[in-house]
């Protein structure tokens, strides 16, 4: 099949699918003569893996060490957990930043009055040189 085709069964778009294909996170395709891309299942196996993994948020480079682990038969599953695990800690880091951001945003909405004067706590304190910091600090 063409890369629309792949594309539409996929759900990968034919740009990023080619995008994939010039980093070598997929291998290059195979060619017809007049020098269109053809895909078979296999492919559009690894596409689908490829996009469910983005959607989870593996970053690229993850996602080519899970795929090489895939394609390892002698594999231990201890590795393909040590990328996951990882990614989860990553998470769990994020999560916890973007809860403290939005308790600190939350906290300057509530203390900003809102009205027509010009003070205003949010604009004070994002306009300070420390850290973003919580109103009651």
């Amino acid at each position: 099949m063409n890369i629309s085709q792949a594309a539409k069964l996929t759900g990968v778009s034919a740009k990023m699918i080619r995008y994939y294909e010039s980093i070598h996170l997929i291998k290059e395709s195979v060619r017809t003569l007049s020098g269109y891309r053809t895909y078979n299942e296999n492919d559009l196996h690894v596409l689908r893996m490829i996009k469910k993994s983005r959607s989870l948020g593996f970053s690229l480079d993850q996602i080519y060490e899970l795929l090489s682990l895939w394609q390892d038969p002698s594999r231990a599953s201890a590795n393909v957990k040590a990328i996951a695990q990882a990614h989860v800690d990553d998470l769990n880091k994020r999560i916890s930043e973007l809860t403290e951001m939005r308790d600190i945003l939350a906290q300057l909405a509530q203390a900003c009055t809102g009205d027509h004067r010009p003070e205003c706590p949010i604009i004070q304190n994002l306009a300070t040189p420390q850290q973003l910091t919580n109103v009651n600090n």
